[in-house]
């Protein structure tokens, strides 16, 4: 029998180091298995995704009975996925994202049995909130536009450029901009549970991505929809982010971890052909995985208390967030020159794993906008 045939154990059978075992297990077979045809041909594996969602890999971080509220579990989770197709462990991040947006709305319609099923991943779901981030960061405008309904609830119109792990039948948490309805802000933004098969919503295919083909990433438009007390996240929603915020940056260097532990097992995998003469070269895997090592000391220390809302404890997590992303394009680049003419080869692991240390760069919050914001929130705390 196959790995990938094998039955899978159930989550509430498994210990932490079991869950890791079985997600490594699914990611070496089935999840391998695939990841040509998702980088490549927009594959969407919808199958494994649930897999991993009946193992409790992109909800351990919720706390029970919906998880284990262990926020390391979660991202050592997504590494080990992430180190065989990091655009898997992005989805396994946008799930699990919007599995807390859900756990932290307090909303009973949307913490009890809904989030039972999103955790069992029975229901699939994504995050909208790339451009209300770089709103807030001052970086762009809200796209998406609320205006409130006579006794009740909101109207929302307005399009997103691109929003990821999606489907027909799948959600997302967004924000939208108060306004009244001659369109002027009310000094607040609403989030809301965004439903794909909402009337008024529409999903529009987007150009082709780069490493990132396979991710349900559309286009929302969104005309006229109706958003009911039962999907309102938060209201207003900005002392709700200073909430979660830390919480949602952290969870991302899950991906920046597996990437670059792939990259370091790429480059000795070459390494008794080709150490002689790699042996010139600069981030050499010894010195990245030392380096990757302490990162990820960092932030299991830092997943200990993911709702401290301090700035100091913010930029910290920032700046973690930032240093996975640059030692992500540092060892993805190493190991192609250390894979030297078989790195270059469309099909090559590595070829692959350079273009999705690139997402994790420029993905919200990208490095520049990282940068951004620690140096502002730097700025505030020094003393005047």
């Amino acid at each position: 029998m196959k790995p990938a045939d094998m039955p899978l154990p159930a989550a509430a059978d498994l210990g932490p180091e079991e869950l890791l075992a079985a997600v490594r297990s699914v990611a070496r077979s089935t999840l391998a298995e695939q990841v040509d045809a998702i980088d490549r041909e927009g594959f969407y594996p919808r199958a494994v995704l649930q897999e991993l969602a009946r193992l409790g890999a992109m909800s351990a971080h919720l706390a029970a009975p919906h998880g284990r509220g262990d926020y390391g579990l979660a991202i050592r989770a997504m590494a080990e996925v992430s180190k065989v197709c990091g655009a898997t462990g992005f989805m396994m991040w946008c799930q699990a994202v919007c599995g807390l947006y859900m756990e932290a709305s307090g909303q009973p319609a949307l913490t009890g049995e809904a989030l039972t099923a999103h955790a069992a991943g029975a229901g699939l779901g994504g995050t909208a909130l790339s451009n209300p981030m770089k709103s807030y960061a001052q970086i762009e405008g809200l796209l998406l536009k609320a205006v409130p309904r006579e006794g009740g609830g909101y109207v929302v119109n307005g399009t997103l450029p691109w929003v990821s792990n999606l489907g027909p039948d799948h959600y997302c948490g967004a924000i939208a901009q108060v306004v009244d309805a001659d369109g002027q802000p009310q000094g607040r933004e609403l989030m809301f549970m965004l439903r794909c098969n909402a009337p008024g919503v529409e999903l529009r295919e987007c150009p082709s991505f780069s490493a990132m083909e396979g991710t349900g990433t559309y286009a929302l438009r969104v005309t006229d929809l109706v958003v009911g007390a039962d999907d309102v996240i938060a209201d207003p929603a900005k002392p709700y982010i200073a909430r979660i915020r830390a919480a949602f940056v952290m969870l991302q260097c899950g991906m920046a971890v597996g990437i670059v532990q792939g990259a370091i097992d790429s480059m000795w995998a070459v390494e008794a052909q080709l150490g002689h003469v790699n042996q010139f070269l600069e981030d050499r895997p010894e010195a990245l995985q030392a380096e990757l090592d302490a990162l990820t000391t960092r932030v299991m220390k830092q997943a200990e208390t993911p709702f401290d809302t301090s700035p100091e404890f913010f930029i910290d997590v920032l700046d973690a967030r930032t240093h996975g992303a640059e030692l992500a394009l540092r060892a993805a680049q190493s190991a192609l020159m250390h894979q030297g003419a078989r790195g270059y080869l469309l099909s090559s692991d590595v070829q692959r794993r350079v273009r999705e240390s690139h997402f994790v760069a420029i993905v919200t919050p990208a490095i520049k906008h990282l940068r951004k914001e620690i140096a502002r929130l730097s700025a505030e705390e020094m003393p005047a």
